[in-house]
């Protein structure tokens, strides 16, 4: 068989991109066992997404997908050996044969998930490496992904970036600031932050009712989600 079809795991982060990662395999006809979020208490980890991260939760009840949690404290190197033990569990628990990355350019996170896979003998998939930053951005607006931006930590971003429903007007406007000052369109470099509240993956959809916004400096800030719930679609 050509592609043989798997049970897989998403490395889950309740960004754009796991998102998008798990539609893609998916549309392959892979199927999506479970979703595995580390939870790590360093708001700096190296290698996980931490804004809204319990919120992940609501996400899999969306979609109506198993999930896994871990809780790391968020210590370089040491936070790789928790995501394994939250691999594992998945590998135990729902039987999976590989392992979903929403991967666009870190090489530090993709090898590293990499490794342990090998370890565990788990097949790796990144459907997202390296693709076109723009790219991205348009296709999830055209399939019907909708997010926010939960954090900005960069120049030419700020706290009226966050909350509001991200459209092709803002990516325009992201486009700019690449041209400008080299921006990360994607947020790859950790210019922002997102949390998908429907996707076409979604069974209900994620109403935020409440949010608290903590600005560290002009450019830099996040949303706290306070309150949210599932609506039908």
């Amino acid at each position: 068989m050509k592609n043989p079809k798997l049970k897989l795991g998403v490395l889950y982060s309740s960004g754009k991109d796991s998102n998008y990662a798990t539609y893609l395999m998916q549309q392959e006809g892979h199927s999506i066992e479970c979703l595995i979020t580390v939870k790590s208490k360093n708001q700096d980890s190296y290698m996980f997404h931490t804004p809204n991260i319990d919120f992940s939760r609501m996400q899999s009840e969306a979609m109506d997908i198993a999930l896994i949690e871990e809780i790391s404290k968020g210590e370089e190197e040491i936070e790789i050996e928790d995501m394994k033990s939250a691999i594992k569990k998945a590998q135990e628990r729902y039987l999976i044969e590989g392992v979903v990355t929403g991967a666009l350019y870190s090489s530090y996170q993709k090898d590293r998930i990499e490794r342990i896979c090998n370890e565990l003998g788990l097949e790796v998939f990144s459907p997202l490496w390296h693709i076109d930053q723009e790219a991205e951005m348009r296709k999830l607006l055209e399939l019907g992904f909708e997010f926010i931006f939960s954090s900005v930590a960069a120049y030419g971003l700020n706290k009226d970036w966050l909350g509001k429903i991200i459209t092709d007007k803002q990516i325009d406007k992201l486009v700019r600031l690449n041209e400008k000052v080299g921006l990360n369109i994607a947020g790859e470099g950790g210019e922002f932050e997102s949390f998908v509240i429907d996707s076409p993956m979604y069974n209900k959809r994620i109403e935020i009712k409440d949010y608290e916004i903590v600005e560290r400096d002009e450019y830099t800030a996040h949303l706290i989600i306070k309150d949210a719930e599932l609506l039908e679609k």
